[in-house]
């Protein structure tokens, strides 16, 4: 009997921590109404996910941080709020039940989403940039603290984020889809909150995965050297 109940424990706790990870991958909300040129976007790794919000060359919020899913529902833990940074650091709890490639959560009102792809390639997961090439040459690292850039990857599709959770200041981001393929890492926005006029631009990198390191080097849009180094956080 106490072998039963603690095989029983064990799968429980297995069944959790896999639930933990179901929403790894890009995600899209439904919109209630079908005329809607809004779209919203989430993109989730492990345990941080980050939410777009825009229309075609019209930016127009975002906002995500940690997040954890049990028996209670879906807790998200802000990390940035561009819109409203006074809730920074509070907690959001959702109602959260999932069927199959899409799923729903409700707070004030209830979404449904469905899936955009699985977010399994090299490239998924929560990226912090950890050193840039100075104007010298040289490789310049950067001290972690409370200022944090993070580009955040699913399969498909990336969003960059220049946040600090403790002041709670947001200060940019852009996002839309990437393609890694032989050495080469391009990415086209789909928005972009400095400039709505960048949207639909392409950037062509060279890129270099070495464990959980990332190296990627070419051109800005403005045609600045670009050689940053980002590590991956989860």
């Amino acid at each position: 009997m106490k072998k039963t109940i603690y095989y029983s424990l064990v799968i429980l706790c297995v069944s959790l921590q896999s639930i933990a990870g179901t929403l790894k991958g890009a995600w899209e909300m439904i919109p209630e109404n079908s005329s809607s040129n809004q779209r919203v976007v989430m993109i989730a790794t492990q345990n941080y996910l980050s939410i777009s919000v825009f229309e075609k060359n019209l930016y127009i919020r975002s906002y995500g941080g940690t997040y954890e899913i049990n028996d209670s529902g879906l807790t998200l833990t802000l990390e940035f709020n561009d819109k409203h940074p006074e809730n920074v650091g509070t907690k959001v709890i959702y109602k959260y039940s999932r069927t199959g490639d899409s799923f729903t959560i409700e707070n004030q009102a209830k979404t449904t989403w469905k899936r955009i792809d699985k977010g399994s390639d090299a490239l998924s997961g929560n990226w912090r940039i950890t050193a840039r090439e100075g104007q010298d040459g040289n490789m310049n690292e950067m001290k972690r603290g409370a200022r944090k850039t993070l580009k955040i990857c699913s399969e498909t599709r990336f969003q960059w984020i220049a946040i600090n959770p403790e002041t709670k200041e947001f200060s940019g981001t852009g996002g839309g889809t990437y393609l890694l393929k032989d050495g080469k890492y391009v990415e086209t926005l789909d928005f972009f909150s400095r400039d709505n006029n960048r949207v639909g631009a392409s950037l062509s990198f060279d890129a270099k995965l070495e464990g959980n390191k990332w190296q990627h080097s070419g051109k800005s849009s403005k045609g600045d050297k670009v050689n940053e180094i980002w590590e991956k956080e989860n």
